[in-house]
């Protein structure tokens, strides 16, 4: 027993390759990843709290972390994150602060308020080689369909109340739910 508590730490797996060209193996790569990901959760404080960006970067941030220090693996913490090797990790977690950085530095949120947007409007025809993005017709079956239950009398009055009936109960779905948590 006591020999198993000391051979444990030295049986683990140990990496000899990422398997990626110019990303060495990191042999210490959880505890580079707690430190960064706690670097980087100082770092958003300097960003406004009500935020989309600062949002982002706490929820995924927070998860990673969360795993991290719950895990001692390296294979464990690139199973349960699912989002590639930890070394790969290491290196969007550096990417992460880098533009951090710059995100404070070009104050993309700073908008004054009476800030006004100069609207061009170009009444310029399309060119025919352009696509315009339109959505493509509607398939026969469905046009068949829709004229079959528009001819049948009562039917239209059967599928608006259906309608407003589901959105009805979709909307009282909703705000019965409580809100998700990122």
């Amino acid at each position: 027993m006591f020999l198993r508590s000391l051979a444990r730490p030295l049986m683990a797996k140990i990496k000899e390759t990422t398997g990626i060209v110019g990303l060495e193996v990191v042999p210490n790569a959880r505890e580079v990843l707690i430190g960064l990901y706690s670097k980087t959760l100082n770092e958003i404080q300097k960003v406004p709290e009500d935020e989309g960006y600062r949002k982002a970067v706490e929820s995924f941030t927070n998860h990673r972390l969360k795993v991290c220090q719950e895990e001692q693996d390296w294979d464990k913490i690139e199973s349960r994150l699912g989002c590639g090797q930890v070394e790969e990790l290491i290196e969007e977690a550096k990417d992460e602060l880098k533009l951090i950085s710059y995100m404070i530095e070009w104050d993309p949120w700073g908008i004054p308020d009476d800030h006004e947007i100069e609207m061009i409007e170009n009444d310029a025809p399309i060119p025919k080689h352009v696509p315009q993005h339109r959505p493509p017709p509607l398939p026969k079956e469905f046009q068949e369909t829709l004229e079959a239950l528009m001819s049948q009398p009562g039917k239209t009055e059967q599928l608006e109340a259906l309608v407003s009936k589901s959105i009805k109960e979709s909307s009282a779905a909703n705000s019965t739910e409580e809100p998700s948590k990122p």
